[in-house]
């Protein structure tokens, strides 16, 4: 997008999720079920925003839909092509931003995301992105993390030491029922949602927080900020850890998610 106000912001992200690899096992799980809940039909033309590593895209097409994918990393778009290969489907995977979709108007019969677009810094642009290119009638299904669980405490928490740019929208709002009510306003019909959980496997809170250090972009990003603030950077892991032990139990980590439906009006 030419002139884009958060373009340098956008080449973090595109840098910091190219480590995410490593836990693409654990939102596998979670990308069957917003398939089923979308839910995605054979034959029907999907499109998958924020795709990462193509793990709903490929479940996607072994449902046998016709799928498009488009994610900023092309880290991760890598893997996913290999995720496809190894899968033995078709995907047509594009690197691209969600703020600017490379599709015409009404091309898709569904238009999903998991854990992708709410990373898209101007709300209203995404979903008004997301429904420009589904049709009349289509089904929008995303995934995102409640603000009051975990993922969305740690995002808070990430924004507490390191906050976005200005106008950049929190990620946890994605969460909230009332806000998604508010940003598909009355573009949609039969706003649905529901809950499920994933589990991380977690020896102990200081192992799940190296790795989100490693792997999720914000925390990535902080980390890196604070490398010469030895107390700050220590505040941080010490309330990260506190945070995870709250969600852990028997040595998982519960991540709670919501899952949202709605259908595009005629």
């Amino acid at each position: 997008m030419q002139n884009d106000p958060f373009a340098q912001f956008k080449a973090t992200q595109r840098e910091g999720w190219a480590l995410f690899v490593p836990f693409e096992a654990y939102t596998t799980p979670p990308a069957a079920r917003l398939v089923e809940f979308a839910p995605v039909q054979r034959g029907k033309q999907v499109l998958d925003v924020g795709c990462g590593t193509g793990v709903v895209a490929v479940t996607a097409a072994r449902a046998g839909a016709q799928v498009k994918a488009l994610d900023l990393s092309p880290v991760l778009l890598e893997r996913a092509r290999w995720n496809a290969d190894m899968a033995g489907v078709k995907i047509e995977f594009t690197e691209g931003d969600a703020e600017a979709l490379p599709y015409p108007d009404a091309s898709f019969d569904v238009v999903l995301s998991q854990y992708g677009h709410m990373f898209a810094p101007r709300p209203e642009i995404v979903v008004a992105e997301m429904l420009r290119v589904l049709k009349p009638g289509g089904q929008i299904a995303f995934s995102t993390w409640p603000p009051e669980l975990f993922m969305g405490r740690m995002f808070n928490l990430v924004g507490q030491h390191l906050p976005p740019p200005p106008g950049v929208a929190p990620v946890s709002l994605w969460g909230d029922p009332n806000v998604i009510r508010e940003r598909l306003g009355d573009r949609v019909t039969d706003l649905s949602f529901e809950r499920e959980a994933m589990y991380i496997p977690a020896l102990s809170p200081q192992h799940l927080r190296h790795s989100y250090e490693n792997t999720a972009a914000p925390v990535v990003k902080l980390v890196q900020t604070l490398k010469d603030d030895a107390t700050r950077l220590a505040q941080f892991r010490s309330d990260l850890e506190t945070l995870i032990a709250t969600f852990t139990k028997h040595n998982l980590l519960r991540q709670q998610y919501l899952m949202t439906r709605a259908t595009k009006r005629s």
